[in-house]
């Protein structure tokens, strides 16, 4: 191998040092522009296989600095298929600010219009301040999501910011903001947004449990504080759990004591604050009405006064339900709804028959569990006439037994079962008996007897001509007797 080494380095060059390269074809792994720029040579490239090239040797100098060898071809390759690659695609699109505090800021951009087949590596985030021009790089590696927080900044700089696609080692052209960013964060006002069916009277059962989220905005983060009638609240009834945008207001199990005046605070800065209220009513089903009696009754017509009741269930009351019961059916029927007054009368009432009565109180929770109930019977008469009620006669229903359908002569086939039938009233029930030629028959399996509703049937099973004869049915019981008969013929095939 001949060649003359270069004198990079300021001295003279004590040794030469050979490399070199497979054959086959020649592939550059392409860097990034800016790599290209900052280089003072081309950097060394991996070569996989090819037709045999010269060997290179970089040389080295006392100073013990090497050269590397950078023919002006082989650079201009690179830079060539550089900007190949990098012509294959376009910037990113739609570079903005989504927020901005004191040491960060969320920037969020849209992808190039053109990508390429094999699509992007990533994106590259890039700053410098305000009047210089040292870009220094926000992420290690390239990043395929299209949104990026830059931490770990100095309140007050500005900065200018910039993105870049990267594919295949290239990059292309920036997308930057418009102006310089001032890294500080923006004030926002608190603001508290009170849902709707907080602005009115908030009711709620004993029991429920309460789970009330208030959203609010502001910037830098707010501090919450909440009070009942200007009051901390006890965290062992509600407990509170603050974000950076809502406030979560929950009671497991809301008691009447839970009533009253709620206020949230929303301050930033001691110098701005928000404040809403909401009004929380804890109610249950009401007591009893009292003292409930009956004033005068006339005619058919009762009076009745109460007292209201001593518990209300933390609410006011709706009105009354009045009910009545006759004392025969012992069943309750309502008179009055929604009645707003401690007094009524009740009318339509039947002589003769005895009534209680009985009034739930009402409130938005319900009716009572237990109504106040009239201590005596109060029972409708009418002055001046005596009822006399004339003697009845119960009706005997006891009669002597009675054909009324009677057996029919039958002819049959031997061989072919065959059925007696008739029909037989009476009181008590009558016994029946059946007989053959004037003898009783009895548990022979030959017959089968049945008796359903005052119909008698005798079945005979697979007749034969010594079954013909005279067939009798008798009724018995203790009023009489009464008999049918009929003849059967047994006609051999």
């Amino acid at each position: 191998v001949h060649g003359e080494a270069s004198t990079r380095g300021g001295k003279a060059p004590t040794g030469a040092r050979f490399r070199g390269r497979e054959t086959g074809p020649v592939e550059h792994l392409c860097p990034s522009m800016s790599d290209l720029e900052a280089a003072p040579a081309a950097p060394e490239v991996a070569l996989p296989a090819g037709p045999p090239a010269p060997e290179e040797s970089p040389t080295s100098n006392l100073a013990g600095t090497t050269s590397q060898p950078a023919p002006a071809a082989e650079r201009a390759l690179l830079i060539e298929k550089t900007e190949e690659v990098a012509a294959s695609f376009s910037a990113p699109l739609n570079l903005a600010v989504e927020d901005v505090n004191d040491s960060s800021v969320t920037l969020k951009w849209d992808g190039p219009e053109n990508v390429g087949p094999s699509g992007l590596d990533g994106y590259v985030v890039e700053y410098c301040k305000d009047g210089t021009t040292d870009w220094v790089t926000a992420n290690n590696k390239p990043f395929l999501c299209i949104r990026y927080t830059i931490p770990n900044l100095i309140s007050g700089d500005k900065l200018h910011i910039r993105v870049k696609a990267v594919k295949d080692n290239a990059v292309s052209q920036p997308a930057f903001l418009h102006q310089p960013l001032l890294i500080r964060e923006i004030l926002e006002q608190p603001k508290i947004r009170l849902p709707r069916y907080l602005r009115e009277l908030y009711l709620r059962t004993v029991g429920d449990t309460i789970n009330l989220l208030i959203p609010f905005w502001g910037k830098p983060k707010p501090q919450v504080t909440w009070t009942k009638e200007s009051q901390p609240l006890d965290p062992k009834q509600v407990v509170i759990r603050n974000t950076e945008k809502d406030s979560v207001f929950f009671i497991r199990a809301a008691q009447r004591k839970d009533s009253g005046k709620y206020q949230i605070s929303v301050k930033i800065l001691d110098e701005f604050e928000d404040l809403a209220t909401f009004d929380l009513l804890v109610i249950e089903k009401p007591g009893p009405p009292e003292n409930l009696k009956v004033v005068d009754t006339w005619g058919f017509n009762v009076a009745l006064e109460w007292n209201t009741p001593q518990d209300k269930g933390n609410a006011d009351l709706k009105g009354y339900t009045v009910q009545k019961a006759d004392m025969k059916t012992q069943q309750w029927f309502t008179v009055l709804e929604h009645y707003n007054y401690t007094s009524c009368t009740v009318s339509d009432l039947i002589i003769g028959n005895s009534y209680s009565f009985r009034v739930f109180s009402e409130n938005p929770c319900g009716l009572s569990e237990m109504p106040a109930v009239t201590k005596n019977v109060t029972h409708i008469t009418k002055s001046g006439i005596v009822y006399k009620p004339e003697k009845f006669h119960s009706r005997d229903f006891c009669e002597p037994p009675k054909f009324t359908q009677p057996l029919i002569d039958r002819t049959t086939t031997q061989g072919y079962a065959t059925q007696l039938v008739c029909c037989v009233r009476g009181f008590p029930k009558p016994k029946v008996i059946w007989l053959k030629n004037q003898r009783e028959i009895q548990e022979d399996p030959k017959y089968l007897v049945h008796m359903d509703q005052g119909i008698c049937c005798l079945e005979i099973r697979k007749p034969s001509p010594f079954d013909g004869g005279i067939y009798t049915c008798k009724a018995v019981n203790p009023f009489g007797e009464a008999s049918v008969d009929c003849k059967l013929n047994i006609k051999v095939p």
